[in-house]
C-alpha cells in the first residue's frame, strides 16, 4: 500500500502534534482535525488544517467529506481524540462523568469510524490506528470510567479489523502508559517522568503501522509502557 494521505483527529494535542509532524516528515499529506487548529500550527506544505469537532456522526461525515474533497482520499486514520477523568471509586463516580468518558473515548471513535470506513472500503485499502490506554487492559483504582471506556475502544477497533479485513483495511489500537505531554506535566508536577512514555515513540509506531511494515498487523492492541512496565 502506497499510503499518501492521513487524517489525524486531535492533531493539535499533546500527542497529536508529534503524530502530525511524524507523518508529515514521512511524506504523508496530513489533514489535522481539532476544534481550534490553524494552518500556522504546522509549517509544512502538505498540512491541511480542519477546524472541527467530531461529537456527532453528522460532524464526522462533514469533516471527512471535506478531507476527501480537498485531498482526494484518506489512506490512514489516526484517531487520537480522548479524555481523562479520575480520582473517584466506581461507587463514587457520577453518571455525568461516566457518560463523558464514553462519549470522549468511544463515541468520538464511533463517529469517525463510521464516516471514514466507507471511503476506505471503496478504495479497497486503508489503515486505522486509535489511541487507547494501558488502563484498558491493566486497570487501576479510581479510574473506572476512564478504563472501561478505553476497554470498549479496544473492542470497537478489534471489531472493525474483523469486519473490514476483506477490504484490505487494517485496524489497531495502541495502549500507552502515562505519556510525557504538557497536560500530564501540569496535572502531575511531582511525578517521576522517567517512567513516562515519550509521545514521539508513539508517533513513530503510528507511522510504522501506516507504512509497508504494518500491512500484516491488524486487530492488535499494542502495549507501549516504556520504563513503567
Amino acid at each position: 500500500m502506497a499510503a499518501t494521505t492521513a487524517l489525524v483527529t486531535g492533531a493539535s494535542g499533546g500527542l497529536g502534534t508529534h503524530v502530525t509532524k511524524a507523518l508529515l516528515d514521512a511524506g504523508f499529506s496530513v489533514a489535522g482535525l481539532a476544534p481550534g487548529i490553524r494552518r500556522s500550527d504546522f509549517d509544512h506544505a502538505k498540512f491541511t488544517a480542519m477546524a472541527a469537532a467530531i461529537d456527532s456522526l453528522e460532524a464526522a461525515k462533514k469533516a471527512t467529506d471535506e478531507v476527501i474533497a480537498r485531498l482526494g482520499r484518506i489512506d490512514v486514520l489516526a484517531h487520537l481524540v480522548g479524555g481523562f477523568a479520575g480520582g473517584q471509586t466506581v461507587a463514587e463516580t457520577d453518571d455525568a462523568t461516566f457518560g463523558r468518558m464514553f462519549e470522549m473515548n468511544v463515541g468520538s471513535a464511533f463517529h469517525i469510524l463510521r464516516a471514514v470506513i466507507p471511503h476506505m472500503r471503496a478504495a479497497g485499502e486503508g489503515r486505522i490506528v486509535a489511541i487507547g490506554s494501558r488502563a484498558a487492559e491493566d486497570p487501576g483504582p479510581k479510574v473506572g470510567a476512564y478504563g472501561a471506556s478505553k476497554a470498549a475502544l479496544v473492542s470497537l477497533v478489534r471489531t472493525v479489523a474483523l469486519e473490514n479485513k476483506d477490504a484490505g483495511i487494517t485496524a489497531n489500537v495502541i495502549l500507552p502508559g502515562t505519556m510525557d505531554t504538557p497536560g500530564n506535566r501540569a496535572a502531575m508536577p511531582h511525578a517521576d517522568r522517567s517512567q513516562w512514555v515519550e509521545p514521539a515513540s508513539v508517533a513513530r509506531l503510528i507511522v510504522w503501522l501506516a507504512g509497508e511494515g504494518g500491512k500484516v498487523v491488524t486487530g492488535a492492541a499494542i502495549p507501549v509502557y516504556g520504563r513503567g512496565l
